[in-house]
C-alpha cells in the first residue's frame, strides 16, 4: 500500500478502543447508551482563551465511518477479537448524537466543548479521531490568533507547509490558521479544498538559477507584471537586492504601466533592514511597494519587530505557526460523563488526587453569561435542560470559592452548544469557512474582554456552576469517596 492508495480514516483509532469495544460486545453491552465529553484543562501559551476548530472534519468522519473487508481482515489477523464482533463491524454505522460548540467559538478550560451521546461501542470507537481533529486544529487556530493579534492589523500569511508534521497537518493546519485570522496560505491543497486565498512568489533558487539577480528579477516581473514581489536577500539586501528591485520597477514594470507590488526579506536583522529598505523605496518613488518579512516568526518576534519601529507591511509565518512551536500540545481529553440506566442518564465522575483532573459529571448545558453591554463575564455549567432564567438575579456557585453567595444580575445567557448529529444524521448545516473566521473576529471584538486577550497575565474567564449542578457534583463526589472507604 502506498500513500496514494485510498485510505479508510475510520481506522484512525487506538487499539484499546477496539479491545474495549470487543469486550463490551462479548458482554452484550451493544445497546447501552453513554455520554462522553471532550474538554481541555489549560490554554496554550498561558493564554486567556482558545478557539474551537475541527468540527466540520469530525462530522464528516462520523457520517462516513465504516469498515471494509480489508480492515476486518486486518483486525482478524491480530487474533484479539471474536468473529461475531468482526461481523458486527462489517455493517457498522455511527448512530449517535453530537452536541458541540459552533466551530470558531472562543472556549475555556474544563467546559464540555463537544459531547458524544451514543451506544457504548460507537462512543468508544470514535475517541481518537475526534481528539486528533480538535487537538490539532484548535491548537493551530489559537496560535494563529495570537500571531494575528501581534501583527496589529498587518496581513499574516501561513507559510508553514514544508515544516508541518505531514501533508495532512499542512492542509488542515492552514484551514485552522485561516479560522484564527490569517489572511491566506501558501499551501495549494488548502486553497483548493477550502477556498482559502493562496499566495506566493519565488524562492532563492529562482534567483540563483539565473546568471545574476537583475536577470532573475526581470524574468519574474515580465512573467507576473501584475503580482511582482521580489525576494531580495539572496546575496546582499541593501547593496544588491533593493537596487536591482528598483531597477526592475523602473526599466521593466513602469514602461508596461505596472508597479512593483512588494519585496520580501527572509533573513538578517528584519527591523534594521526594513527601515533601510523603506527609505530606499520611498526615495525611488516606490512608496506603494510593500515590505514582506518571513523567517521563523511568531507573535513574540513580530511584537518585538513592531516595537522597534520595523517598516513591515505583512508577515509570512511558517514553522512556529503550523507546529505551534512554543507549545505544540493542546491536551483535549475524552471522558465518560454519564451512563443510561433504566431509561435515565446517571452521572459518572473521575476522581483524582490532582484536583484539576476531577471531571465535571453528567449531562449538562454550557451557558455564556453576558453583562448589559454584551461582554462575556463568565461561562456557566447547568444540568441538561435546567431552566437558566436571567430575568432576575441568578445565584451561581464559584467552584473555587463555593462558600460565597453570588448572583448574576442584569445579565443574559446563551446556551453555547447545538445538536449537530442526531442518530447519526446531520440536523444542522455548517457555516462556511469565511463565516467561521468572521465569527471568531466578532467574538473577540464585541464579546471577549481585551484583558483576556493580552499575552502576559491574561484575565481569567470564570467557569461557574448553577447551584443544582454544583450540588449534584458534590453529592456524586461524596458517594464515590464513601464507596471507596
Amino acid at each position: 500500500m502506498t500513500q496514494f492508495d485510498k485510505r479508510n480514516i475510520s481506522m484512525m483509532m487506538d487499539l484499546y478502543e477496539m479491545t474495549m469495544a470487543n469486550g463490551y460486545f462479548v458482554d452484550q453491552n451493544v445497546k447501552s447508551q453513554v455520554a462522553f465529553d471532550v474538554f481541555y484543562r489549560r490554554n496554550p501559551d498561558h493564554g486567556g482563551f482558545a478557539i474551537f476548530a475541527g468540527l466540520e472534519q469530525i462530522l464528516e468522519y462520523l457520517e462516513n465511518m465504516h469498515f471494509d473487508s480489508a480492515d476486518i481482515d486486518y483486525f482478524r489477523s491480530l487474533n484479539l477479537f471474536s468473529e461475531n464482533f468482526l461481523e458486527y463491524l462489517r455493517d457498522f454505522k455511527f448512530t449517535g448524537s453530537i452536541y458541540a460548540f459552533p466551530e470558531g467559538t472562543i472556549m475555556y478550560p474544563d467546559e464540555p466543548i463537544l459531547t458524544v451521546v451514543a451506544n457504548l461501542i460507537d462512543a468508544q470507537l470514535v475517541e481518537t479521531a475526534i481528539l486528533s481533529q480538535i487537538n490539532h486544529q484548535s491548537l493551530i487556530a489559537t496560535k494563529a490568533r495570537r500571531i494575528v493579534r501581534a501583527a496589529n492589523g498587518r496581513a499574516v500569511s501561513d507559510f508553514g507547509a514544508r515544516r508541518a508534521h505531514n501533508m495532512d497537518a499542512a492542509t488542515y493546519g492552514a484551514r485552522a490558521a485561516y479560522i484564527g485570522g490569517v489572511n491566506g496560505t501558501a499551501t495549494v491543497s488548502a486553497g483548493e479544498m477550502f477556498g482559502i486565498p493562496v499566495g506566493g512568489t519565488m524562492a532563492h533558487s529562482w534567483v540563483m538559477f539565473y546568471r545574476n539577480e537583475f536577470e532573475a528579477f526581470k524574468k519574474y516581473a515580465e512573467t507576473y507584471p501584475d503580482a511582482a514581489t521580489l525576494l531580495v536577500d539572496t546575496y546582499d539586501v541593501i547593496h544588491s537586492g533593493i537596487p536591482n528591485a528598483i531597477r526592475v520597477a523602473r526599466e521593466i514594470l513602469e514602461p508596461m504601466g505596472k508597479r512593483l507590488k512588494g519585496i520580501r526579506i527572509d533573513s538578517g536583522d528584519l527591523a534594521y533592514l526594513s527601515k533601510r529598505i523603506r527609505t530606499m523605496l520611498d526615495d525611488a518613488d516606490l512608496k506603494d511597494c510593500k515590505i514582506v518579512a518571513s523567517n521563523s516568526l511568531d507573535e513574540f518576534t513580530i511584537a518585538s519587530l513592531l516595537s522597534q519601529g520595523a517598516q513591515i507591511d505583512s508577515f509570512g509565518v511558517g514553522e512556529r505557526l503550523i507546529t505551534a512551536k512554543s507549545e505544540p500540545v493542546f491536551g483535549a481529553v475524552y471522558k465518560i460523563a454519564a451512563v443510561e440506566e433504566n431509561g435515565k442518564f446517571e452521572p459518572r465522575i473521575k476522581v483524582s488526587e490532582n484536583v484539576e483532573k476531577i471531571t465535571n459529571p453528567g449531562l449538562k448545558d454550557v451557558y455564556r453569561v453576558y453583562d448589559p453591554n454584551g461582554k462575556a463575564v463568565a461561562d456557566l455549567l447547568a444540568l441538561h435542560g435546567e431552566n437558566v432564567d436571567m430575568s432576575q438575579p441568578f445565584r451561581y456557585v464559584d467552584p473555587l470559592k463555593p462558600w460565597k453567595n453570588r448572583s448574576f444580575e442584569h445579565c443574559t445567557a446563551k446556551n453555547l452548544r447545538r445538536l449537530y448529529l442526531e442518530n447519526g444524521k446531520r440536523v444542522e448545516n455548517l457555516p462556511s469557512l469565511n463565516e467561521i473566521r468572521d465569527y471568531v473576529q466578532s467574538q473577540l471584538t464585541n464579546e471577549i474582554w481585551q484583558e483576556e486577550q493580552r499575552f502576559e497575565n491574561p484575565h481569567k474567564h470564570y467557569l461557574d456552576m448553577s447551584p443544582n449542578y454544583y450540588e449534584m457534583k458534590m453529592s456524586l463526589l461524596y458517594e464515590t469517596r464513601k464507596n471507596l472507604e
